[in-house]
């Protein structure tokens, strides 16, 4: 929770917005790859800059959900986003049913080709991370550096815990809200089950849940979102192999009171040689929100 030394996190996230550039307008095109078409967005070129592909989490929801937030990194390289297959402005794969994170992930190389980029660094939030430590060991030859941000965890055994943790954080009439709904909903695909869940689960991800009022609740509103979701809760998986194969310079960054546990982001970085785990305090799932000027500063840190 904030303290007086540091501030709140509305404080600190006021004090580092006023000194910052306005947020540059993102190019817009459309890259076939793996026979889809994929919405890729992208800030302005800066010359000898490494590029960065920014891959959001949620599952459901378009690039939007970390863009404007990540634009202070813009200043000093060229970003790239985009909206996964079948979610935001990108294409819906056939058999909708069947998609599978690892679908995503392996988006990412036939993306890169089509761009025509040799390397980039990549930056993975959340389910983003995940998706980011997968096509990352398919594709390492071309990642310069990883930084994966309160990423998920190797196995899904952090999903049993999530609810739980989720009403102890959480008071009046927003617990009430979340302990009506039943995780074991989440097995299926319906579009607004997946909705009303992650929308009253939101609040508990923040550190300081006022500031996290301020923030409207991404809507869930993806039929393939909505179906990778509910095979990884129904059937879990396992990705430690693969991420134990990672050679490439990684930084894994955690908030420090995360609805996810720290011990998620310790295990990751014991799964991939020579990681750096950076634990960020004051901060929740978003610590590009709660605490930005640290986050910021050890993100640039690492990438220059």
């Amino acid at each position: 929770m904030p303290d007086s030394h540091h501030g709140s996190a509305r404080e600190r996230f006021l004090a580092f917005r006023r000194k910052q550039k306005k947020a540059p307008i993102l190019s817009q095109q459309t890259v076939r790859a793996r026979g889809l078409d994929f919405a890729v967005f992208t800030s302005p070129p800066v010359d000898g800059a490494m590029p960065l592909l920014c891959v959001n989490g949620g599952l459901h929801f378009g690039h939007d959900v970390l863009w404007p937030a990540l634009a202070p990194l813009s200043v000093r390289r060229q970003l790239f986003f985009f909206d996964q297959r079948g979610r935001g402005k990108s294409q819906q794969p056939p058999g909708v049913r069947t998609a599978r994170i690892e679908h995503d992930a392996g988006d990412i190389p036939a993306i890169r080709e089509a761009l025509g980029i040799d390397r980039w660094n990549v930056f993975g939030h959340s389910w983003g991370g995940g998706i980011a430590m997968l096509a990352t060991a398919h594709d390492q030859q071309a990642v310069n550096k990883l930084v994966i941000v309160d990423a998920v965890g190797p196995t899904s055994e952090w999903l049993s815990r999530l609810h739980s943790g989720a009403l102890e954080r959480l008071t009046g009439e927003r617990r009430e809200t979340l302990a009506r709904l039943d995780p074991e909903s989440l097995h299926a695909d319906d579009i607004a089950t997946h909705g009303d869940y992650a929308s009253a689960l939101y609040p508990a991800w923040f550190a300081d849940r006022e500031f996290g009022a301020i923030f409207s609740s991404p809507r869930a509103n993806s039929a393939t979102g909505a179906a990778v979701a509910a095979r990884l809760r129904r059937e879990g998986y396992d990705w430690i192999r693969t991420i134990s194969t990672i050679r490439v310079p990684t930084l894994v960054v955690h908030g420090e009171e995360d609805l996810l546990d720290v011990s998620v982001a310790r295990q990751i970085s014991e799964l991939i040689p020579g990681s750096h785990l950076s634990l960020i305090p004051h901060a929740g799932h978003m610590p590009f929100w709660e605490a930005p000027e640290e986050f910021f500063r050890r993100v640039e840190a690492f990438l220059d």
